[in-house]
């Protein structure tokens, strides 16, 4: 049997137990490590949206899927007012590869930037709860996943406080980004000048968590899912007249790193008009920023190499900065 025909019968065999019969199975593009399939199913509108790797991403799929479940379940507190997310439905392996298969979004153009903001805000209050994987209110989240193609560590933390956001952020993101960097400058800088004084970028706030999609860029909203749907515009699209995204590398975090890839995502100031509607901005916000946008720098360089070390070298330089500010007064 073919990889094809593999696919073919283990995604008509789940369609079965869901109590459908195929239709037909289409061809909906690629990326760099998987396929796409649109499944159109008989005597129903109903569509499903399956993604493939001919390679055992089950462990890579079940970050997708539980971090889809997480933010569908976070939208639902939102009524009306939230994102549409795609439920997944199934992930698995199978003798040709590995698969997820979720509801099929019909996507149309960016769609209000005010009502992103809005949604995005209401993503981020979304109160922690058993539905969405986090009971006891923690930072982190229930498996470890990746961005792009890099590792993300997410283990629980003990608490919800701003010291527990603190320790995670220095251990599960920038520590273990400047490993994998392997550059010792930026590891001298983050460990003598930066991690030590860290909470001084944090006093007069409180930092609770937030469910965040946690890789927002050009392409997180209409490209995985249908990327040659015309009027769909980077990473902003919107289904059933709402905004939508997914691809996402969630967790629990503060809701500002969420803003950490904001250089690539074309939010403009309606955008951010509805987000602040609901979350207004926090003291200090401007001195955080280049601390979350060195992140997903460092993260660039280590899946694409080039300039993006010496961006996050820079950033970490003004935060650096900004603490010896701090310390001064």
């Amino acid at each position: 049997m073919t990889a094809s025909n593999a696919l073919d019968e283990e995604i008509s065999k789940f369609c079965e137990s869901a109590g459908y019969k195929v239709k037909s199975i289409d061809w909906a593009g690629s990326s760099d490590w998987a396929s796409f399939r649109k499944v159109s199913l008989q005597d129903t509108d109903k569509m499903y949206f399956v993604k493939t790797s001919t390679r055992s991403a089950k462990e890579m799929f079940e970050g997708e899927a539980l971090g889809l479940q997480a933010m569908y379940e976070c939208s639902q507190q939102s009524g009306d007012d939230g994102l549409t997310i795609p439920n997944v439905h199934h992930w698995d392996d199978f003798s040709g590869g590995s698969l997820l298969i979720m509801d099929f979004l019909q996507l149309g153009g960016r769609g209000s930037e005010k009502a992103l903001g809005k949604a995005m805000a209401q993503l981020h209050l979304a109160k922690p709860n058993e539905a969405n994987g986090n009971p006891k209110g923690a930072f982190g989240f229930g498996v470890d996943n990746t961005i792009g193609g890099t590792p993300q560590p997410n283990p629980w933390t003990d608490g919800g406080t701003t010291e527990d956001w603190i320790e995670f952020y220095k251990k599960h993101r920038m520590e273990h980004q400047i490993e994998l960097a392997g550059d010792k400058s930026c590891a001298k800088l983050w460990e003598k000048d930066i991690a030590p004084r860290l909470h001084l970028l944090f006093e007069g706030i409180e930092v609770k968590p937030s469910l965040l999609h946690g890789d927002l860029w050009s392409h997180s909203f209409p490209f995985l899912l249908l990327r040659c749907i015309p009027g769909t515009s980077g990473n902003i699209g919107t289904a059933s007249g709402k905004p939508s995204i997914y691809d996402p590398a969630v967790y629990w975090g503060h809701h500002e790193a969420e803003w950490g890839m904001s250089w690539c995502a074309s939010l403009g100031i309606k955008f951010w008009d509805g987000y602040r509607e609901l979350i207004p901005q926090d003291p200090g916000f401007a001195d955080r920023k280049p601390l979350y946008d060195a992140y997903h720098q460092l993260n660039h360089y280590n899946l694409f190499g080039g300039g993006y070390l010496g961006s996050a070298q820079g950033l970490l330089q003004q935060v650096k900065k900004k603490l010896d500010a701090k310390e001064k007064k």
